[in-house]
């Protein structure tokens, strides 16, 4: 996979809503439901972040959703990204990038949203051939004003922002031309993944997929 197929890729998934769901789950048990409330809720792009011992079980899971697309989020190594793939991911999400990690990926056809938080990342993504990326960490990075700056110079980029977005400042994002859609976590809160409360979590992400984008 080329890093252009692999960009292609990215925007494609980025488009199917405004908000990819960031999830740290522990038990396998709950990833069917929980990714079950999320795509009925109109959110069907998920992101499974390889923190947990349970993270690959979790993505077994979720790849079994209907209308789901799954994918492995903290890829930091090749073994992550072969893991991952093996475990069902159809999309990978890193914090940053490197070139031996984007090779894996290339190499393994698993599509990447590599990560950037300064001009000279996305530049040099950008001179590989990705042109869809991750803004990371987002508002520890400046927030939407850093995004909107990045954007200005380098407007063949468009990104996901992910870190520190919230209900509350989800528009700022989203309001950019250089936004796709936004990666946040509280649509499936801890205490209602911990109490089984799949309703609450489809409410959750009802609302945050009817959030407009530019």
């Amino acid at each position: 996979m080329t890093p252009e197929e692999s960009s292609q890729c990215a925007r494609d998934i980025c488009a199917l809503a405004p908000i990819v769901p960031v999830l740290v789950v522990s038990d396998p048990a709950t990833a069917r439901p929980l990714a079950e409330a999320l795509v009925a809720g109109g959110l069907p792009a998920l992101e499974v972040t390889l923190r947990t011992p349970a993270a690959l079980g979790v993505i077994r899971e979720m790849a079994k959703v209907s209308g789901g697309h799954v994918g492995a989020g903290t890829l930091l190594t090749p073994d992550d990204v072969r893991a991952a793939k093996d475990a069902g991911a159809t999309f990978g999400v890193s914090p940053g990038a490197t070139d031996i990690l984007l090779q894996a990926c290339e190499d393994e056809d698993l599509p990447l949203l590599p990560g950037a938080a300064t001009a000279s990342e996305a530049m040099r993504l950008l001179e590989r051939g990705y042109t869809v990326q991750k803004f990371f960490p987002a508002e520890a990075s400046g927030g939407a004003p850093a995004l909107k700056a990045i954007g200005a110079p380098i407007p063949q980029v468009s990104f996901c922002p992910t870190g520190g977005v919230s209900l509350s400042n989800a528009n700022d994002y989203l309001s950019l031309t250089n936004t796709l859609c936004a990666g946040g976590s509280w649509v499936a809160p801890q205490n209602k993944i911990a109490d089984g409360d799949w309703a609450g979590i489809e409410a959750l992400a009802k609302e945050a997929a009817a959030l407009p984008r530019s």
